[in-house]
């Protein structure tokens, strides 16, 4: 097989193929195999037709599409790994030549990735700071653990206040007519956490159990169902029941329940060594995000736009993913949000850009740096894996190379060496930048 590439505009260029003729041949008689099983010929049972009796009642241009279809995706990508290149969609397949005793020849126009101009990438300035923890924050995070281990208890006088779990009845009507998705019952509300349409819950706020309401509310313009975007509402809810969070004590029965430590005190030190080290973690994320920000701004690349659809699509698929965790799909988020895939999809494009820009930047300098993972480095990320998802390493690099991600987690370690070699090569902001 032959093989080569020509640049013609930008990230585009044409790979030219020639495959032997003796593949050729090959490739026809798998095709000849798969569609004898098909044809029917007076006096020859299925399958069993000669070739020769076949060629000349059909002809041999009856067998050059699924030849083709044989020999054209291995040939492509042994072409692309001969040249060298990295395709970032489908190619644009233009068959030359293909015929019985010929070799296939055919030029494909293949969008690559960009190439990246590197500007400054050592001595960039980024953001330093102590990650001491407050007294403030301290009391914040002891805040949130007694939320966490509130109590619900049952409001038998009274009414609805905010930061209580309501239990609702509700059906709505849009231009006097129930509509899809509008109705519920005995659904558990936390007053105050925007779950729902914005001021249903701030109507619900002030009643009392048993009491029924009208809450009015108004769709959001960009509401994801059409027929119901910025279109004024009427929702019937019945209140069943009131239950109010009861936080526990701030004292050494709390600290006893919640850890190890005898003694409020205790734990409070030990939450504030926790906390501290949060604090690294993020300051270091930050002052990651800042050398590879800076490191980009200094670089020039032009993307392809596919490269960003691409990333949406990832991005939308993570998210998707994320919201399983929470017991959420699409469509009920999109219920809740009042956002359709669209207005999602479109939300996303800047970060997806922004994502894209910087790993082609952070390529770029991991080549020119000669920074790659090695056997080992990829060894040690296995067995951190395997202690994540509780599977043996082997089994987990059995799965990458079956799945063709071996190699995206090869460079996902050279990406997070070229960072930290890029934090290593800079230097502190000064005090007046």
């Amino acid at each position: 097989m032959k093989a080569s590439w020509e640049v013609l505009e930008k990230n585009q260029g044409v790979l030219s193929v020639e495959v032997d003729a003796e593949q050729v041949s090959g490739a026809l008689d798998k095709a000849f195999k798969k569609v004898v099983q098909k044809v029917n010929v007076p006096g020859f049972r299925k399958g069993k037709v000669p070739r020769g009796i076949f060629e000349s009642r059909f002809g041999v241009e009856s067998l050059y599409q699924d030849a083709i279809d044989i020999l054209l995706p291995d040939a492509y990508s042994a072409a692309v790994k001969e040249t060298g290149i990295q395709p970032v969609d489908r190619p644009e397949i233009d068959v030359e030549q293909f015929g019985k005793g010929q070799s296939f020849v055919f030029k494909a126009k293949v969008l690559v990735k960009p190439e990246v101009t590197l500007g400054e990438y050592k001595g960039l300035e980024v953001p330093s700071a102590e990650a001491d923890v407050t007294e403030e924050e301290l009391n914040a995070e002891l805040e949130r653990l007694q939320q966490r281990h509130a109590e619900l208890t049952v409001v038998d006088e009274g009414t609805a206040e905010k930061g209580d779990i309501a239990v609702i009845d509700f059906d709505g009507y849009v231009d006097g007519e129930p509509f899809e998705g509008g109705k519920g019952e005995r659904y558990s509300l936390e007053l105050g956490s925007g779950s729902f349409i914005p001021g249903f819950e701030d109507q619900v706020v002030g009643m009392g159990t048993g009491d029924f309401k009208d809450v009015e509310v108004t769709f959001p313009e960009s509401y994801h169902a059409e027929n119901l975007a910025g279109k004024p509402a009427v929702f019937k809810v019945k209140l069943h029941e009131i239950k109010r969070k009861n936080l526990p004590a701030l004292d050494d029965e709390f600290a006893k329940d919640v850890s190890e430590f005898d003694t409020l005190e205790e734990y409070k030190q030990d939450l504030s060594t926790s906390l501290k080290a949060r604090k690294e973690r993020e300051l270091e994320s930050q002052r990651e995000a800042a050398v590879v920000e800076k490191a980009t701004a200094n670089a020039e690349v032009d993307i392809p736009a596919v490269m960003i659809d691409s990333e949406v699509d990832f991005l939308v698929r993570d998210f998707e993913n994320r919201l399983r965790m929470q017991g959420m799909n699409l469509d009920l988020y999109y219920q809740f949000s009042g956002q359709d895939e669209a207005a999602l999809r479109e939300q996303m494009i800047s970060d997806a850009e922004k994502r894209v820009r910087n790993n082609l930047v952070l390529e770029a300098i991991a080549k020119a740096e000669g920074i790659a993972s090695s056997d080992d480095e990829l060894t040690e990320e296995l067995e951190r894996l395997s202690t994540q998802y509780n599977r043996p390493a082997e089994e987990l690099r059995s799965i990458f190379e079956r799945n063709g991600n071996l190699e995206n987690l090869q460079e996902e370690i050279a990406l997070r060496k070229t960072i930290k070699f890029l934090l290593d090569n800079s230097k502190a902001e000064s005090a007046s930048a």
